[in-house]
């Protein structure tokens, strides 16, 4: 079994990866933005309902992504409380 030391370290380095994720989303949200912008802009005033549910299906994507950053953060919290009272 490792040892206490060896486990904060394991634990340490998740959570940086963890981090270098949520960076990553957060990027991936930025662009996401931005498509979002240029499929608003290209299809203003469109009512076909193929280009609505283009629009709500981004934003629901856009919206799982804000739900798994809080996700990722909570994650890094367990295991930072785990780490502390080891």
């Amino acid at each position: 079994m490792a040892g206490v030391e060896e486990v904060r370290a394991g634990i340490s380095l998740a959570n940086q990866k963890m981090q270098e994720g949520i960076a990553a989303l957060q990027q991936a949200n930025l662009v996401l933005e931005e498509a979002q912008s240029a499929l608003v802009s290209a299809t203003q005033g469109s009512a076909q309902e193929d280009m609505q549910h283009a629009h709500g299906m981004l934003a629901e994507v856009m919206q799982a992504i804000n739900g798994a950053q809080g996700q990722i953060q909570a994650t890094m919290s367990s295991a930072e409380a785990y780490a502390g009272r080891l």
